[in-house]
């Protein structure tokens, strides 16, 4: 006669059975090879991004406290949130950015101008604001173009592999200019005299003086060379992640939680919509 517990014990094991049947289909799902970004973040429920701790407004990291903020944080949350995911975050630079997307250490960066050399190796989302490459100068230099900057006897520093390494090499190839590791080092050598200016977009250049109004002025030359911020990818053939982010970033910027995240951490460095100039628009 079989009795209830004869039953249980049956069917526990089949589950059993069945659970261990299962797990090598399950391990190899997992260490598909050809599992989009966009699979793999709803399977792991885990999004990496990549983050700059020199970078406020747009990242910002709490020495002591290890905690990150940045309106590319909230927005990045924001994103995570709606993907039903958990936000990892791996420190990087400008310029390591686009390698971290190419080896998979991350799966989006948000920051990224797209230039033409970045595009043959990343894809790009719609832009998420607009920005302006600018200039801070020592006191006594004032430069108004970007013809004048392009002399032999100017010397400007930027960060290495950056956006702002790729501007000026094509805008002013005859300048002496000091390629450094991060654009602190290179904000390190305009402060010590060593150059005669810092290539920087305008939010981080407006950022840098507000903590230190005695390095100089910043200086928005023209023609104005005006660009975006965008989010970065590792190219893969689906394209259903990249297509999801710029879906979110469109219905995010009419319902203004983008701007409201820019103007917000703006504030947290000294930084107003005013201190914006003509030009420049979010």
């Amino acid at each position: 006669m079989v009795t209830r517990r004869d039953v249980a014990s049956i069917v526990g094991l089949g589950a059993v059975t069945a659970a261990a049947l299962a797990a090598p289909a399950v391990a190899q799902t997992a260490a598909d090879p050809n599992e989009s970004t966009f699979a793999r973040i709803r399977r792991t429920k885990k999004m990496r991004i990549g983050a700059v701790g020199g970078g406020a407004p747009y990242y910002m990291k709490d020495l002591s406290t290890g905690q990150w903020k940045g309106f590319y944080i909230d927005i990045a949350k924001g994103l995570a949130d709606d993907m039903e995911a958990e936000l990892e975050i791996t420190e990087t630079t400008w310029g390591n950015s686009v390698l971290d997307l190419q080896s998979n250490k991350i799966d989006i960066f948000f920051g990224l101008n797209p230039t033409p050399k970045r595009a043959l190796v990343v894809d790009f989302s719609v832009p998420v604001f607009n920005n302006a490459f600018g200039i801070l100068c020592k006191k006594d230099f004032k430069p108004k173009s970007w013809a004048e900057l392009n002399s032999p006897d100017i010397k400007i520093a930027v960060d290495q592999g950056s956006s702002h390494d790729q501007v000026v090499s094509r805008l002013t190839p005859k300048a002496q200019i000091s390629r450094l590791k991060t654009a602190d080092d290179a904000t390190a050598a305009l402060q010590t005299g060593r150059v005669d200016a810092q290539c920087l977009i305008t939010m981080l250049s407006l950022t840098v003086l507000k903590k230190n109004p005695s390095l100089g002025q910043f200086v928005l030359p023209t023609p104005i060379f005006a660009t975006t911020s965008n989010a970065g990818f590792r190219r893969e053939n689906d394209k259903t992640f990249r297509d999801y982010v710029n879906t979110w970033i469109d219905f995010n910027k009419g319902l203004g939680f983008i701007r409201n995240a820019i103007i917000t951490n703006m504030e947290l460095v000294g930084v107003t919509e005013a201190d914006i100039p003509p030009g420049v628009s979010l």
